[in-house]
């Protein structure tokens, strides 16, 4: 039982939804700029060029990103950490790689349509 409860815990779960998330975005990225879908932001939506860019590429990191989390999730039966400190961790962790993945794929957009 404790072993299953380590295994689910808040950095897997999400880790898992990056992972899977991803994989669905890259396979099956939005067509045109809308605001239901997609990695959307100002960068992003600017034009039509830039969105299909910014779809692959978050999608290739957030893929990579979920299967990091879902590693390091792994971390959590290896070491005896309490339910407050798993939690603890997790957010941090969750936190940091969604600012990793929004300064990466903005810088990214940035270098790669940068003004003339």
């Amino acid at each position: 039982m404790e072993l299953i409860e380590n295994l689910i815990n808040p950095l897997s779960v999400c880790g898992s939804i990056f992972f899977i998330m991803g994989l669905l975005t890259y396979k099956f990225p939005p067509k045109h700029i809308n605001a239901l879908y997609g990695y959307r932001t100002k960068s992003s939506m600017k034009n039509q060029q830039a969105w299909d860019f910014a779809q692959t590429y978050s999608a290739k990191k957030m893929t990579v990103i979920g299967l990091i989390m879902m590693l390091l999730s792994v971390n959590f039966i290896a070491f005896d950490f309490s339910s407050k400190q798993t939690l603890i961790i997790s957010l941090i962790v969750i936190v940091f790689s969604v600012l990793y993945l929004l300064l990466k794929t903005e810088n990214a957009i940035r270098d790669k349509f940068k003004p003339s």
